[in-house]
């Protein structure tokens, strides 16, 4: 979602900052009339006065009518999920926790209507064919041309509607190749990592994953030991930052805002960390003294998601399952609603905001990029005053970005970013634990991030003495991962006509004459004889062999061959003049006819 920053904010209110703003066009340039009207230039930034547009998963690369199965790790990863499923001829099937499902649609109608409700009446789309004349960042943004305008309600209905609900642990049949496995990667409610098996082979993909006691079910790990593969991503967007930490300098900040008679905005998501921010947020007021400080959740999805992450009680931790049990509210939001301390709204139209609303107060609210979203409304409201406070808690969109378009401002912004996907400490751990025989994971892993370049320890280490296995976005990689064993399964009837003979104490082998069915990606030997039983029948008077027949009475020898003693044998059956010719991959016997000059030869190949 990162290319919505090079997008104007979308106000509620027509705002005379934004359209002040002087318009952009170069000055070297002939065609400078076809971006007129379409760029503004805010503090030496340049922004596309527009609808905000989305960048699509890369289509290119695959054709998306082709995918038989999408696996989604948790509710953050499927918002570009109706790009993919709609109007691209795909006919899947894909697997998502409830919680990943009912959450992701909050995230997804959330975003729907923040744009809806603020239309643009202007389609900037010229600056994409003059990239070369703009500015940076503008000039650096990847397949503009490619970028889409947000999807309808009707396209997330219909994206969802593909969707089979899974619970943790359940094996899922795909096609009858593969079996995966949702396991709980501890990150949000519903979140999962996923393992991909056959009958001999595992791969392990872990994306989004957390070991830090929060509201979910704590991450299962002891699955994802031993693989063949590791496929590891998701790690933390902020690796110098600890949660506890920064949720610690959330509620001083929090705390020193209000006590100056200023108020806080807190840009968020509907779910997700924000429950957290609830419970220690409202906790560390009571003990400084504001219990009469109202705290505000406005959001078009609010009610529902307080309700919903309250009847969510397999989906959470332990501590909070209990408090189920007793009985008692999993999360203290819901207390927090009963008293009238935390008040959600769908806006700040809604009816009753008004009348509830004072100062000073605590606002959580979206869009976190600040371009669409009562968070607009909050930022133009409150940023010229310096005794408000506006706090950056999600870690997706760099802070100073958000805030470019708003500049000057004088509002006091503080970044705590808090992420509680896994650090590089504890992934590196984690992979120790989990000893996986390759090690899959973007190429930005092997190198320290560009704001803390000087610490090597902010990188995945190496396993072992195999070297890592890296990609980077759009590239397609072989993984070498290859099935060298396969399960096949005998009917009943044949297997019981085997009568396997003892090679060596503990070692019987049976030849088995059989017809190989494969369906669904499962091998079946059948029995042979009653279907050439009627075809001899039908074809009594034919001298044409059956195909069954001939299968029934064809044998295969197996096992070792001694060159040697094949040698004798020869000789024995009266072959004279047999030699042996050894090669680096086989071994050769040559056999001279009697009366003929011509020369027959056995090769009997090395079996690698």
């Amino acid at each position: 979602m990162q290319s919505i920053l090079h997008f104007m904010p979308l106000p509620m209110v027509p705002s005379s900052k934004f359209n002040s703003l002087p318009a952009w066009v170069p000055r070297d340039n002939q065609q400078d009339w076809q971006l007129e009207g379409e760029l503004k230039e805010c503090c030496g930034r340049i922004f596309v006065d527009s609808t905000p547009e989305f960048s699509p998963p890369l289509e290119k690369i695959i054709d998306f009518s082709e995918i038989d199965a999408i696996l989604i790790s948790n509710y953050t990863c499927m918002l570009a999920l109706p790009f993919i499923t709609e109007g691209t001829g795909f006919k899947g099937i894909i697997y998502a926790t409830e919680p990943t499902l009912q959450i992701g649609r909050f995230f997804m109608e959330e975003l729907v209507e923040f744009i809806e409700q603020t239309p643009k009446t202007t389609l900037a789309k010229h600056w994409k064919e003059m990239l070369h004349v703009l500015p940076c960042p503008l000039a650096d943004v990847i397949k503009p041309k490619s970028w889409r305008h947000i999807y309808s309600v009707s396209a997330i209905n219909s994206a969802l509607s593909n969707i089979q609900l899974v619970g943790y642990d359940q094996k899922l049949d795909i096609y009858g190749a593969l079996i995966v496995t949702p396991i709980s990667s501890g990150y949000c409610l519903g979140s999962s990592n996923w393992l991909i098996s056959s009958d001999h082979e595992k791969v392990a993909f872990v994306s989004g994953s957390s070991t830090l006691t929060t509201h979910p079910k704590p991450m299962e790990q002891a699955t994802l030991k031993n693989a063949n593969m590791l496929i590891l991503t998701g790690l933390t967007q902020t690796p110098t930052a600890n949660p506890d930490t920064m949720l610690g300098e959330l509620c001083m900040t929090v705390a020193v805002t209000l006590r100056a008679g200023g108020c806080v905005l807190i840009p968020c998501y509907p779910s997700g960390v924000v429950y957290d921010l609830f419970e220690c947020l409202s906790t560390h007021l009571d003990k400084s003294g504001f219990t009469q400080v109202p705290l505000f959740f406005i959001s078009p999805v609010a009610e529902t998601s307080l309700a919903y992450s309250n009847i969510l009680a397999e989906w959470l931790s332990t501590n909070k399952q209990n408090k189920v049990y007793l009985p008692e509210e999993p999360f203290p939001h819901a207390f927090l609603v009963k008293n009238a301390r935390l008040k959600h709204f769908t806006s700040t139209y809604a009816e009753g905001f008004s009348n509830d609303y004072r100062q000073p107060c605590v606002v959580f609210c979206g869009h976190p990029s600040l371009r669409f979203g009562d968070a607009v409304h909050f930022v133009q409201l409150w940023g010229n005053n310096p005794l408000h406070t506006i706090i950056f808690t999600e870690p997706d969109f760099p802070y100073l970005d958000a805030l470019a378009p708003f500049q000057p401002l004088a509002m006091k912004a503080v970044h705590c970013p808090i992420d509680t996907s896994l650090n590089f400490t504890q992934a590196n751990k984690l992979i120790r634990d989990l000893k996986p025989e390759h090690l899959v994971i973007p190429e930005c892993y092997t190198q320290p991030p560009l704001t803390a370049s000087h610490r090597a320890d902010l990188v995945i280490e190496p396993v072992g003495e195999k070297p890592l296995i890296t990609f980077k976005r759009g590239e397609v990689i072989k993984l070498p991962l290859k099935r060298k064993k396969g399960r096949v399964f005998i009917e009943p009837e044949l297997a019981g006509s085997i009568v396997p003979n003892e090679i060596r104490p503990g070692l019987s082998l049976a030849s088995v004459t059989g017809e190989l069915e494969v369906k669904d990606n499962v091998y079946t030997i059948k029995a042979i004889e009653d279907r050439s039983s009627i075809k001899r029948k039908a074809s009594s008077s034919s001298p044409v062999p059956v195909k069954e027949e001939v299968l029934k009475e064809r044998k295969h020898e197996y096992g070792n061959l001694d060159p040697q003693e094949l040698l004798q044998k020869l000789s024995q059956e009266g072959f004279q003049g047999a030699r042996l010719q050894h090669t680096p991959t086989a071994t050769s016997i040559h056999l001279v006819r009697q009366y003929s000059t011509n020369i027959a030869k056995f090769f009997i190949y090395k079996l690698l």
